[in-house]
């Protein structure tokens, strides 16, 4: 079994960044996809980023792009969300997780069927 767990959250301004973490732990693969989701209060859960966990390759929704950015440490086995630039409509529960071995294209593209390892979620408030 895989815990995920992600720390990190909290309530910004709008311009701000935030730094969220994510922590695996238990029967961990060489090779998984992480990925970061979001969901907004009467929204469907969105993917926000991916990370492919043995090339580093990272993938991005639009919307995000050039102000997010997700690393990983793999001596840790946690990844990072770098969120710079913040806007009121990134206010979300974000959500980390992992696939069960090797990614697929389709998971890295942030098919959320393949992500079968969730953790809790943590809040973040942007303000405006």
């Amino acid at each position: 079994q895989v815990q995920v767990v992600e720390s990190g959250g909290g309530l910004v301004q709008a311009g701000d960044s935030l730094r969220l973490f994510c922590a695996a732990s238990g029967r961990t693969f060489s090779s998984y996809g992480m990925a970061w989701f979001r969901q907004a209060p009467g929204k469907e859960r969105e993917f926000v980023g991916s990370i492919d966990w043995s090339s580093g390759n990272t993938y991005y929704q639009d919307s995000v792009k050039g102000r997010f950015t997700i690393s990983r440490d793999k001596a840790k086995n946690t990844a990072s969300l770098q969120m710079n630039n913040l806007k009121p409509e990134d206010t979300a529960v974000y959500y980390c997780s992992a696939t069960t071995g090797v990614p697929t294209n389709w998971a890295l593209r942030g098919y959320i069927a393949e992500y079968d390892y969730w953790g809790q979620g943590t809040q973040v408030t942007v303000s405006s």
